[in-house]
């Protein structure tokens, strides 16, 4: 596998899953491996520089609704919704996530669902990467149209240390196997710097509006300054 370009191999986990079951334990594993990778962390570092007084937070691709629920832990009164086209994930997300939490969860697509009103923040976490180039512009134009105060796009960086660690890491962590499978490409699939600069160009989206920072482990976020 060359990582000069991203590759356009398919992921598994959404198409080969047996039932529920299978998927849910996909998310459930996800959500750990977000836990020991620290995914969330510069997501509710950035909110926390911009959140004031109420709120309202828009999860897109929201998954088991991991990152909801962490952003419920620091700002209790968030007014949070999460949105995911498969609806095996927000039935996932709705039983891993207490009721008393106050969480949505819709099952749409994103880019067809009309709000009421505008939300103050859009986030996303490992989205883009299953997206072609031309779909991440568009993306990240749609998310300057409509994030109300900002938003913030978390992924992974292509990069051959994770890409040739994280399956000897999804090895002793037990994870299943659609993750230890899917990791790897979603490594492969992901950007670079570069990539990013070019896709925010295309966006009609300059350094002063967004910047692109680089987290541990290996992970390239973008976001409205």
């Amino acid at each position: 596998m060359t990582l000069s370009v991203r590759s356009d191999q398919a992921e598994r986990m959404d198409t080969d899953c047996a039932d529920f079951a299978d998927y849910s334990r996909c998310l459930r594993d996800l959500s750990r491996v977000n836990v020991v990778t620290l995914t969330h962390r510069p997501m509710l570092s950035w909110l926390a520089k911009r959140a004031k007084g109420e709120f309202s937070v828009l999860d897109i691709a929201c998954g088991h609704g991991d990152a909801l629920r962490a952003i419920r832990r620091r700002f209790p009164d968030a007014r949070l919704t999460g949105i995911d086209l498969n609806p095996w994930a927000i039935r996932a997300a709705r039983e891993a996530t207490d009721a008393a939490a106050g969480i949505d969860f819709i099952n749409d697509d994103a880019f067809a669902y009309v709000p009421t009103r505008k939300f103050d923040f859009v986030i996303t976490s490992q989205f883009t990467h299953h997206l072609t180039n031309d779909q991440v512009a568009v993306f990240l134009r749609w998310l300057q149209d409509n994030a109300g105060q900002g938003w913030f796009v978390g992924d992974l960086q292509r990069n051959a240390i994770p890409y040739y660690g994280f399956p000897v890491l999804a090895r002793l962590m037990f994870w299943h196997r659609f993750v230890r499978e899917d990791g790897r490409i979603s490594i492969a699939r992901s950007f670079i710097r570069p990539e990013w600069e070019v896709l925010l160009r295309q966006a009609g989206i300059d350094a002063r509006q967004a910047s692109i920072g680089w987290f541990f482990p290996f992970r390239l976020c973008v976001a409205t300054r």
